[in-house]
């Protein structure tokens, strides 16, 4: 069977170990571009499920091309108003995920000099 990223999001979101843990290739490695960082499995694990605060998130898009994985998923706090959008790159071998690329992005108003050029709309 494919992998189901929904319930794999699920999974981090509720950071449940043993079930993010399950998706895995023991030898996987996870990168955050955005903060150069590397992560074993467990260091992933430990990074995910330790990150203060409750969270949930919804999945905007899935593209699916190959053995390769790519989500756009809204990650949003349960007690505050902090958002972010993450798109992970997931490349799977016999439906665990060998390894996962990641770009976070914070969730926020465009920066004044655009709102002053009165240029765009918003999305939704």
């Amino acid at each position: 069977a494919e992998m189901d990223v929904n319930k794999f999001w699920d999974a981090v979101l509720r950071q449940d170990a043993d079930k993010i843990r399950h998706y895995f290739k023991q030898t996987a490695y996870i990168n955050w571009h955005c903060t150069n960082e590397h992560f074993t499995v467990e260091e992933f694990i430990q990074a995910n499920c330790e990150y203060p605060g409750q969270w949930d998130g919804v999945v905007e898009r899935i593209e699916d091309i190959g053995n390769l994985l790519i989500t756009a998923t809204k990650v949003f706090s349960k007690e505050s108003d902090l958002s972010f959008h993450v798109v992970p790159f997931i490349k799977t071998e016999n439906d665990k995920i060998i390894s996962m690329d990641e770009y976070w992005g914070d969730d926020g108003t465009a920066p004044q000099w655009r709102l002053e050029k009165g240029i765009g709309t918003i999305i939704h």
